[in-house]
Parts: C-alpha cells; structure tokens; sequence
C-alpha cells in the first residue's frame, strides 16, 4: 500500500511539473506577442470594439422592432379595417 502512494504521489508531482512548464511557455509567448503593443494601439482598438458593438445592437434593434407583436398587432388591425371598408363600398353599390 505504501508503494502505491510513493508511485501515486510522484505520478503527480511530475505532472504538476510539466503543467507548471506549460504554463510558463504560454506565459512567455503571450509576452512576445504583445511586446511590440503599445497603449495607444490599444486605446484604438478598445474605441473600434466599442463602435462595432454599439452598431450591432442597433442592428439587433431594428430587426427586433420589425418582429415585434405590437406592430403584427397593428399590421393585422389595419388590414382588416381596409377589408371592411371594401365590403362596405360592395354593399352601398347594390341595387343602384
């Protein structure tokens, strides 16, 4: 039994180990990748996400709106006052 912890423990030390390695190498990629960043590219990029966000909503907006019951509501009331009223033009044409 205590062979199998001896075993066990060490099967995990080394894989926290080579875990921790990994992490460190990604840590050190993602600091070359943006060693050549600086704030103001930043800043713009931030201010264009912000643009593009805020068109995208209004977009949603405007597709949302056309789909909205209370303009189906109102599409459907209207058509059926312009049926009555051509009926009502039918009926006051009889007998003439």
């Amino acid at each position: 039994m205590n062979q199998v912890l001896l075993y066990a423990s060490i099967f995990l030390a080394s894989v926290s180990f080579f875990l921790c390695c990994y992490a460190c190498a990604r840590v050190g990629r993602l600091l070359n990748s943006v060693k050549g960043l600086e704030w103001d590219t930043v800043a713009t990029l931030t201010g264009d996400i912000g643009t593009i966000k805020k068109s995208i909503q209004t977009l949603n907006n405007r597709i949302n709106g056309l789909n909205s019951p209370k303009l189906n509501d109102e599409l459907l009331q209207y058509a059926l006052k312009q049926q009555s009223n051509v009926h009502d033009i039918k009926k006051n044409n009889i007998g003439g």
